[in-house]
């Protein structure tokens, strides 16, 4: 409880700061495609004849040449009612390090690789901090662009039901939800999982053009068909962003992205962190 507790304090921080505000949720019911984002993360150091001062007490002059690019594509097709929300979504992001040591072949580390298919439909039944409450349902298929080293290609098959806030003027999906899981991405070790899982995703405007958003989410799982050494105990991932509106969908800003999770095969956890700087584009279309 205590480790759930500290790992959604944001997320809890947050939802307080939005119930400070008032709301105004104008509903568009029908069909309409939104481009949630379409996004760019790069940066590049470039260090020329560190071989030379390999010795050199400064890293700047001593490091290797590493590039970081890192692609999101996130879409959905929406058919908005005044009781319920039927949200069809394609998740994308795949990310790329390349190291250019100066002894040594180049290098090359996949940071990201994610393609997540769902279909979720909601319940409108209360109305609450503006925002609509109610019931849903989730199946969703995650996969990969291609395996990590000489893992198999990720291939997980998921379920979650439970109840959740959402499209309020700050709280965009608030959810407590527990979850069901078919992961065939061991062929020879097919695994049934069950979890419950909590998620927030919002954002809050800075003032006029600057928008901070937060998406996070922990997933806890309590049991499993059979053992493998692989299958995560809980995973957390958190990523906050400060984005400026430039032109027209087109938005720039600084982004800290954090993941944690716990094998059963280990006795310590995982982490990465992840700061930099993206550019994305959205919009909304009705059908």
């Amino acid at each position: 409880m205590k480790k759930l507790s500290l790992l959604l304090m944001p997320a809890v921080i947050f939802a307080a700061t939005a119930h400070a505000e008032d709301a105004d949720n104008a509903e568009n019911y029908g069909w309409s495609a939104v481009l949630k984002k379409a996004a760019v993360e790069v940066s590049s150091t470039e260090v020329k004849n560190s071989k030379e001062y390999k010795d050199s007490p400064n890293a700047e002059l001593s490091g290797d040449s590493e590039t970081v690019t890192k692609g999101i594509f996130d879409f959905s097709l929406i058919n908005q009612q005044e009781k319920y929300k039927w949200d069809n979504n394609l998740f994308m992001e795949y990310g790329k390090t390349k190291l250019k040591p100066y002894e040594g072949p180049d290098v090359t580390n996949e940071t990201a690789d994610k393609i997540l298919l769902s279909t979720d439909y909601a319940r409108k039944v209360w109305r609450y901090w503006e925002a609509d409450v109610g019931p849903y349902v989730n199946l969703a298929y995650q996969t990969e662009f291609e395996p990590n080293d000489d893992a198999p290609r990720t291939k997980i098959a998921r379920g979650t039901t439970g109840i959740k806030m959402f499209d309020g003027q700050y709280i965009k999906n608030l959810y407590v939800a527990g979850v069901g899981e078919y992961d065939f991405t061991y062929s020879h070790d097919k695994t049934t999982k069950f979890a419950y899982e909590i998620g927030l995703l919002a954002e809050y405007p800075l003032r006029e053009g600057v928008k901070f958003n937060l998406d996070t989410y922990f997933r806890d799982y309590v049991a499993y068909s059979s053992y493998n050494p692989h299958d995560f105990e809980y995973e957390y991932s958190a990523k906050a962003d400060m984005m400026v509106d430039i032109y027209k969908g087109l938005a720039l800003g600084p982004y800290v992205q954090y993941f944690r999770a716990q094998d059963r095969g280990s006795k310590k956890y995982g982490s990465s962190t992840i700061i930099g700087v993206e550019a994305s584009f959205g919009g909304s279309w009705g059908l």
